[in-house]
């Protein structure tokens, strides 16, 4: 859904609620609070009370819109606007175009992150490209013995932090920061576990030594990079690298710096973006996150 397209749809805070109704509760609605059906509307104020427990609720109530003194058709422009930047938009930026506090729309674009989340439960299944990247800006030349990244140094030997992904082919991406220990062989078996099915799928990685013996586990290509990028049975890793070049051209182009504290919240949005690439109906699943 365009800018236009949203603002036609939602003019008013009146609006917003009605739309955030329907896709929460659809055509029965229900006590935030107990759950229960019996309730009746108070128009005037846009809210509805509870005859079981007796108490008086608004659709809001138990989402992250719940206590905000931001119209909801603001949430509803900053959650538009973050869909549909494929590499992401700044707080900055969605400051300057809603006239809005860049505070305040940095703290709502984190509750939005979060509500993307990638549910941890589906595993990936087929052929699984697996990678690590590392994210961080470049060191600056300031005269002074650099204690971050001594000569730039790139790949494994960087003190950026280290980021897994898997993807299926055709399929959905999983990513999530991580601690350089758990690269190792047995960190590294551990998310496969943790997120591939294991009897239905191909894993298809680098040379990298932490991959070596991954084919106790589960069916195991590695492509040698030094030599080719795909080989002749086309195996290859293009795919999460082309994950990778949207997730760090987002980071260095659009953030420019993103703290190890909040990492996680921005693969949220890129993996959110990337999984949800065909589906036409993603402003309603994300607001449904919301709840």
């Amino acid at each position: 859904m365009n800018i236009l397209e949203l603002i036609k749809k939602f003019p008013t805070q009146e609006a917003c609620i009605k739309h955030f109704e329907k896709v929460r509760w659809g055509d029965e609605v229900k006590c935030a609070y107990c759950k229960g059906e019996n309730t009746y509307p108070n128009e005037k104020e846009l809210r509805h009370h509870c005859n079981d427990c007796r108490k008086s609720f608004s659709v809001t109530v138990g989402t992250i819109f719940h206590h905000t003194h931001i119209e909801l058709q603001k949430w509803f422009l900053i959650m538009s606007l973050m869909l549909n930047a494929k590499k992401g938009a700044s707080s900055y930026q969605i400051a300057r175009d809603l006239g809005m506090r860049q505070a305040t729309v940095w703290s709502i674009m984190q509750r939005v992150r979060k509500a993307m989340k990638t549910n941890d439960k589906e595993l990936l299944s087929g052929i699984i490209e697996m990678d690590e990247t590392y994210v961080g800006g470049k060191p600056r030349k300031t005269g002074k013995k650099d204690d971050n990244d001594k000569g730039n140094p790139r790949g494994r030997g960087t003190k950026k932090e280290c980021v897994v992904g898997m993807v299926e082919r055709g399929g959905k991406v999983k990513a999530t920061s991580v601690q350089k220990a758990q690269i190792k062989s047995y960190g590294l078996k551990q998310l496969v576990r943790d997120n591939i099915d294991m009897d239905n799928s191909l894993l298809i990685t680098d040379e990298y030594k932490g991959y070596m013996t991954m084919n106790k586990i589960i069916n195991h290509a590695q492509v040698n990079h030094q030599k080719e990028y795909v080989n002749s049975y086309d195996i290859h890793t293009n795919t999460i690298e082309s994950f990778w070049a949207l997730l760090k051209r987002g980071i260095m182009g659009n953030f420019h710096k993103v703290s190890k504290k909040y990492l996680d919240n921005y693969i949220n949005e890129f993996t959110y973006r990337y999984n949800n690439r065909d589906n036409k109906n993603t402003f309603n699943d994300l607001l449904l996150r919301m709840v």
